[in-house]
């Protein structure tokens, strides 16, 4: 008999027979459940390892994704900062810069400023050496200016009886400035001479005898002083400034 036949009948033996065993023989049901439990525990095995192999692959490309992107955030997040700081440091350098260039808009407002009260106070003395303004009205403008440097000038007017200052009994007007307890003898005037200097100093005297305080400092302020009257103001002491804002070095 062929093997080929011999196995369909057998096939088809099995298929006739096994329905009715299964029912009636409990040793050949057993064995028929026996043997496909373990055909169906290999195939859930195998399922169950391919399930869980597909599971981990499918977990690690989710892993892979995660640490992707989150290197793709961390990457932004880099650039975003490093712009901040950019914008951080642009920010400081425009303030910076603001600063330095109103520091210079005042300074120079502050030099205009004085450059014109300088200006304005030369043009006073000559006007007032020509006989164009009088001296009373330069002294009262270097007041003036005077007043708005916080110094105050008070005059005196007193009557010197022994003739100290003008060798007769005359009147004697002088200036003086207190500041912090400093007592400053001033002469205001649009150009000083020698002659003018040594009247000054003498005026100083003047005071200092007749109000018992001596002047911490002998101050001339003009415009226009004479070589000869810088020389002589020199050697009696006497501190000459040009324009009222210099005094201010030196307080």
């Amino acid at each position: 008999m062929n093997p080929s036949t011999n196995n369909q009948t057998i096939k088809k033996l099995i298929k006739q027979e096994l329905p009715g065993l299964m029912k009636t023989d409990r040793k050949i049901r057993a064995w028929i459940l026996q043997l496909t439990k373990e055909q169906l525990t290999g195939k859930f095995n195998e399922i169950e390892t391919k399930t869980e192999s597909r599971f981990d692959r499918l977990l690690e490309e989710l892993k892979r994704d995660r640490e992707e992107q989150s290197r793709k955030w961390d990457e932004q997040n880099r650039k975003w900062d490093e712009q901040n700081r950019k914008w951080d440091e642009q920010n400081k350098k425009w303030e910076e810069n603001q600063k330095e260039i109103r520091k210079l808009y005042d300074g120079l407002e502050k030099y205009w400023k004085d450059s014109n009260r300088k200006l304005n106070t030369t043009v006073g003395a000559l006007g007032a050496r020509w006989g164009l303004r009088s001296e009373g009205s330069f002294r009262n403008a270097l007041k003036g200016i005077l007043a708005d440097l916080d110094l105050k000038v008070e005059h005196i007017d007193d009557y010197d009886e022994e003739g100290m200052v003008y060798g007769k009994p005359s009147s004697v007007e002088i200036d003086i400035i207190i500041k912090n307890g400093q007592l400053m003898i001033c002469e205001l005037k649009s150009s000083v001479s020698k002659a003018d200097m040594f009247t000054f100093y003498k005026k100083t005297l003047f005071y200092e005898k007749k109000y018992h305080r001596k002047g911490d400092r002998l101050i001339v302020i003009s415009p226009m002083v004479e070589i000869k009257a810088g020389v002589a103001a020199e050697e009696l002491g006497i501190k000459v400034f040009s324009y009222p804002e210099d005094i201010q070095e030196e307080l």
